[in-house]
C-alpha cells in the first residue's frame, strides 16, 4: 500500500471562496466554481488519473478542506477512474489538502531556527530558488563598503564536498539559534587549530565581531582558505544574518505571532485589528523598526490563517475598514513599491 499527500489547490486553484450569500463551503460543488477554475479542476483529476493509472493504484480518497473536497469527488465519479480502479493492484490513501489551510506554516516566523533566518534575510543566490548569497569580501584584502560588491564571487550554503560545513548546516537546521552558534565557533576553532593558526578560543556567548575576528585569521592564508572554504561560507553567511537588520525584525514578528496566540482565544478579531491599526505607518513615518507594508499583508495573512472561521458583524466590518484605510495609504505613499507591492497593486 502507499501513501500520498497532494496539495491540489496551486496558484491556479487559490480561488476565494463564495462570500456571504453564496453557498458556504459544505455545499461548494464543481457547478459553483468559475468556468476557468472548473476546467482547471477537470485537467487536474485527468492528470492525476493519469498518474495513477501508470503506477497501478486503486485509491482511497480522503479531503481537508472545501477546494479538495471537489477535487477527491471528482475523481471519485471520474468514469476512467472507476474502471482503473476495478482493475489496478495496487492500493493507495490519497489525501488532498487545501493549501489554503496551510498558510501559517508559509507566513509563520518559526521560533529559534538559524537556517531559516539565513535563508529568509540573505539576497538568493542568482539563479537558485533556495540558495543565498555569502558576501566574501570579508576573505580577500579588497576593501569597499559597497555590501552589493560584485566583484568577488558570492559564497553560498550547499558545500556538499566538505564534511564540516555539511555538519555545521545539519546544526543549523536541528538545533537552537544559540547552540548552532556556538558550534559554527567550534568547527571554526578546530579548523584554525589544524592550520596552526594563532586562534585565542574564548568562552561565553558567542558574538558576529568574535565570529569575524576568527575569520580573519585564514585571511592571508591561501592553503587554509582552500581547506575550509566551504565551512567559512557557512559561517559568514551567520555573521552576515545576525548583523542583518531584518533578523531584530524578524524576532518582533515572533514575539507578535507569540503574543496574537496567547490573546486570540480570549480577544475578538475586531480587538486585535485595532491593536494593529496603531502600528500601520506611511513611509515617512516609519523608522527601521518599523512593519513595511509587505510586513503587514504577511501579519494580516498569519492573523487570519490562524483564527480560521470568524463571526461577521458590524464591528468587525468597521476595525476592517480601518485597517484597509490605513493599509491603503501607507502603500499610496511609498516612493518606491517593492515589486510584490506593484504586482498586487
Amino acid at each position: 500500500s502507499a501513501e500520498l499527500c497532494l496539495l491540489p489547490a496551486l496558484a491556479p486553484l487559490l480561488p476565494p471562496l463564495p462570500g456571504p450569500g453564496g453557498p458556504g463551503p459544505a455545499e461548494v460543488g464543481l457547478g459553483t466554481l468559475p468556468a476557468e477554475l472548473r476546467a482547471a479542476v477537470r485537467a487536474l483529476v485527468g492528470d492525476l488519473d493519469a498518474l495513477f493509472a501508470a503506477l497501478g493504484l486503486r485509491e482511497e480518497s480522503f479531503a481537508v478542506g472545501a477546494l479538495s473536497r471537489v477535487i477527491a469527488a471528482e475523481l471519485a465519479s471520474y468514469a476512467p477512474a472507476k474502471n482503473r480502479r476495478r482493475i489496478a493492484t495496487n492500493k493507495a490513501s490519497v489525501v488532498f489538502v487545501d493549501r489554503t489551510l496551510d498558510l501559517v506554516g508559509a507566513v509563520g516566523h518559526h521560533g529559534d531556527n538559524l537556517a531559516e533566518k539565513i535563508l529568509s534575510v540573505l539576497p538568493k543566490l542568482p539563479g537558485h530558488k533556495t540558495d543565498v548569497m555569502v558576501n566574501m569580501v570579508e576573505l580577500t584584502a579588497l576593501q569597499t563598503t559597497d555590501e552589493t560588491c560584485s566583484i568577488i564571487a558570492p559564497g553560498c550554503l550547499a558545500q556538499p564536498n566538505d564534511p564540516a560545513a555539511k555538519a555545521l548546516w545539519e546544526s543549523f537546521m536541528n538545533l537552537k539559534q544559540k547552540e548552532a552558534v556556538m558550534e559554527a565557533r567550534r568547527h571554526l576553532v578546530e579548523a584554525a587549530s589544524r592550520e596552526n593558526l594563532p586562534i585565542k578560543m574564548s568562552m561565553g556567548e558567542v558574538t558576529p565581531e568574535q565570529l569575524n575576528s576568527y575569520i580573519q585569521l585564514f585571511r592571508n592564508n591561501l592553503k587554509a582558505l582552500e581547506n575550509h572554504c566551504g565551512l567559512l561560507q557557512l559561517v559568514l553567511a551567520t555573521v552576515q544574518t545576525l548583523k542583518h537588520p531584518q533578523t531584530s525584525k524578524w524576532d518582533n514578528f515572533l514575539a507578535f505571532e507569540r503574543l496574537l496566540l496567547q490573546t486570540i482565544g480570549e480577544s475578538e478579531m475586531p480587538s486585535v485589528l485595532n491593536q494593529l491599526l496603531p502600528m500601520i505607518k506611511s513611509y515617512n513615518e516609519r523608522t527601521k523598526d518599523d512593519y513595511t507594508c509587505e510586513d503587514f499583508l504577511v501579519l494580516l495573512v498569519y492573523m487570519y490563517s490562524v483564527v480560521g472561521e470568524i463571526k461577521s458583524g458590524k464591528e468587525l466590518d468597521a476595525a476592517e475598514e480601518e485597517v484597509k484605510k490605513a493599509l491603503v495609504k501607507a502603500i499610496c505613499d511609498e516612493p518606491e513599491p517593492s515589486p510584490l507591492l506593484q504586482k498586487i497593486t
